[in-house]
């Protein structure tokens, strides 16, 4: 019996597909990455049919009992444990049990038999949780470091005398190019929103911003010699000068990534010990949701649809940088687009291309801020009409004026909450009556991280942690416990919490009085409003996150 009939017998494939992935073998095709190359069975059916077939056993890596073996590992050169990628795990009556994903590799069994004086036995575990262990102990890139540092014989080189052609050698190098895609590709995958390059005085630290949070990435110490080489890389790609080091320096570069294109929006600045740098990661797939993945409440979800449906008025989204605003407003573009409405954006910058709206970018050097851009957009005319953000009396005139003119005006605002919204827009001087007759609704929002599926769990939480306001009644809480699924965070993606105040004739007629946010809030919440603390609270009753990150998002 082989490899194809033990799957067909477990029932991972079927024997149409076993015909058509033998027709596919090339003469240096394996049959077991076929399959899997073709989407025809797992990585984990494949292992556990090579189990059978050969008599070896199959192991979770992830399972917090597994230990691996260091003595072993610091020995072991760096090809068998990247490349072979071996694992040495425990010994045993003179044999040492080793995971790998491929059991016909003799000559590396061989290789670690004579480097530790014991026995090899293979044990087969899958390729992705192998590579989650090198990266633990070995960092990002940790072969491509070793290559360059120890192989290659590179040199540590001063922060003075660097040539521009030192450096862009340097920088061309082959491992420095996969050494970069190797961080970025690490990015991607954890779903990081920045990449921070940061130096100090004896290390060079690379962190990921994820759902929010900075996370420290594991990197091997010899990193630091490379800090020239892997920052003028990036200086490369962004079409940047790499022999300019006392000025901040912007540029941007596009990447693809599992067949998806991704920009990076670069940022490096002089720092003591070297240059600092900050890559964003524009992500289109990630920022196109529709309004029902956000998180909104389905009765506040209706609300905001009548809103954004309408003919005209002024809809404004307010909260702090960061807080998702720019995404609530292109899924609302995204939820009225269509080819009978003709929508117009200017943005600073444009960081997303979307599908069927005309985006411009603001472009202060020659001229073009956004009152101009807007004031040019009513000669195209447009049905609606996004402004990146209302800075100042100019701006907000003229997206009044547009609203009052019979279009559909979306924007933002930088307060606290949605009440505040309307006593912004007199303190900047647009007149009471204005306000009051052209704005249909403000959204206020911040970012929560979300509880990961895989591993939360109810609890009832102590008297300390209930805050005052929360009634759980009688529901317990929910807390995320850290799985390999979340990094062991707890915590895995971000929804938003919203106040939505729709604005009818009472409150109208405050803004008219120049009454202060106090006395709208209190109207407001008269007539239904939903804070975004009660909001995060039915959030935390449903399970979707923890009492902790709503007590952060909405303090103060």
């Amino acid at each position: 019996m082989n490899l194809g009939d033990i799957l067909v017998k477990q029932k991972s494939i079927n024997p149409d597909q076993l015909k058509s992935a033998n027709e596919q073998c090339g003469p240096t095709d394996r049959l077991d990455r076929v399959l899997v190359r073709m989407g025809y069975c797992s990585e984990t059916q494949v292992l556990h049919a090579l189990g059978e077939l050969y008599h070896f056993d199959v192991i979770d890596l992830t399972h917090p009992d597994i230990k691996v073996d260091m003595e072993i590992l610091k020995k072991m050169p760096s090809k068998l444990v990247h490349r072979s990628k071996l694992i040495p795990l425990d010994r045993v009556n003179g044999s040492i049990r080793v995971a790998t994903p491929d059991p016909f590799q003799i000559y590396a069994f061989d290789e670690l038999r004579m480097i530790c004086g014991l026995e090899v036995k293979p044990i087969l575990a899958k390729e992705s949780e192998i590579n989650e262990i090198i990266k633990k102990y070995f960092g990002v890139g940790g072969d491509t470091v070793r290559e360059l540092v120890d192989e290659d014989g590179l040199e540590v080189v001063s922060d003075v005398g660097e040539s521009a052609g030192d450096l862009a050698e340097m920088a061309q190098d082959a491992s420095v190019i996969k050494l970069v895609n190797e961080i970025l590709l690490e990015a991607i995958n954890e779903r990081a929103s920045d990449v921070h390059i940061e130096p100090y005085e004896h290390d060079l630290k690379i962190r990921y911003r994820v759902d929010g949070v900075l996370r420290n990435t594991n990197v091997p110490p010899q990193i630091r010699q490379l800090q020239a080489a892997i920052i003028s890389r990036i200086k490369i790609l962004s079409n940047l000068n790499i022999a300019e080091r006392r000025v901040p320096q912007d540029g941007s570069f596009k990447i693809k990534v599992h067949n998806r294109e991704i920009d990076l929006r670069v940022s490096i600045i002089p720092m003591v010990f070297g240059e600092g740098v900050v890559m964003r990661i524009l992500d289109k797939q990630s920022i196109l949701l529709s309004l029902t993945d956000l998180g909104f409440d389905p009765e506040m979800l209706k609300k905001f649809q009548h809103v954004i449906s309408q003919p005209h008025g002024i809809l404004l989204v307010t909260g702090p940088t960061g807080s998702g605003k720019t995404t609530t407003l292109y899924a609302a573009l995204n939820g009225i687009v269509s080819s009978e409405i003709k929508c117009l954006t200017v943005e600073d910058p444009v960081e997303y291309h979307l599908d069927g709206i005309n985006q411009v970018s603001v472009n202060i050097k020659a001229g073009l801020t956004f009152a101009k851009g807007m004031r040019a957009f009513l000669r195209h005319d447009p049905d609606v009409i996004m402004v990146g953000e209302i800075r100042d009396l100019e701006t907000a005139e003229t997206a009044v004026q547009a609203s009052l003119t019979g279009h559909l005006v979306l924007s933002t605002l930088h307060t606290n909450d949605a009440p505040s919204a309307t006593t912004r827009l007199l303190d900047m001087g647009v007149e009471p009556f204005l306000v009051a007759s052209s704005v249909e609704a403000v959204l206020a929002q911040r970012l929560i991280r979300t509880l990961c599926p895989h591993c939360k769990e109810a609890y009832v939480p102590e008297k300390l942690e209930m805050p005052p306001d929360l009634d759980l009644r009688g529901q317990p809480a929910y807390r995320g416990v850290g799985c390999r699924e979340c990094r062991n965070t707890g915590f895995r993606g971000r929804k938003g919490l919203f106040e939505l105040m729709l604005l009818d004739d009472d409150i109208r007629e405050l803004v008219l009085e120049r009454s202060s946010a106090g006395k709208i809030r209190n109207l407001a919440l008269k007539g239904g409003m939903i804070t975004l603390r009660d909001d995060g609270w039915n959030k935390v009753r449903a399970g979707v996150t923890t009492i902790s990150e709503v007590v952060q998002a909405t303090k103060g």
